[in-house]
């Protein structure tokens, strides 16, 4: 009678212990499979799992406006480091974080491999854990506002709980 009482509560315990550590940890895994090359360079993954029961986060495109006028200045990497800061605005007022970041889109005027080059660097600053999210660079002969050189939507998870 007792074994089996007490085969349930290790059982239990066992399970608590599991949410904790899922909780505790980060939500997605980034993954390389090594069937392809490593994106790692180009600061992007190829995969990102995200366990169930965790909520998607959707951050509209964000270009790269400095303020709430929507001055955009015309300087690329100034636009790209902006774009990244307003993602990361957006994610603090749901009291998340950049590596909560599951997957990005960026659209690009007049892309370039010098363009490329600038956002990769920025994208190393921004996760230089190299916990890249999934990246799909599309590029662009316009974009929704004059002036406007790129734009990255993002998605991001929040763990399960209140």
């Amino acid at each position: 009678m007792r074994t089996a009482k007490a085969k349930r509560i290790i059982k239990r315990v066992i399970f608590i212990i599991s949410i904790l550590i899922t909780m505790t940890t980060q939500a997605q895994q980034h993954k390389n499979p090594p069937a392809l090359f490593d994106p790692a360079p180009y600061g992007f993954s190829h995969m990102a799992t995200v366990p169930a029961g965790y909520r998607f986060i959707f951050i509209a495109g964000q270009g790269g406006e400095e303020d709430t006028t929507g001055r955009l200045s015309p300087d690329f990497r100034r636009q790209v480091a902006f774009s990244l800061k307003n993602i990361r605005a957006a994610l603090a007022a749901d009291s998340l974080g950049m590596d909560d970041v599951v997957k990005v889109t960026t659209l690009v005027v007049d892309h370039s491999q010098e363009k490329l080059a600038i956002i990769v660097e920025e994208f190393h600053k921004i996760w230089p854990k190299k916990n890249f999210p999934v990246n799909t660079l599309i590029p662009v002969p316009k974009l929704a506002i004059d002036g406007m050189l790129v734009e990255i939507d993002a998605m991001a998870v929040r763990k399960p709980g209140p």
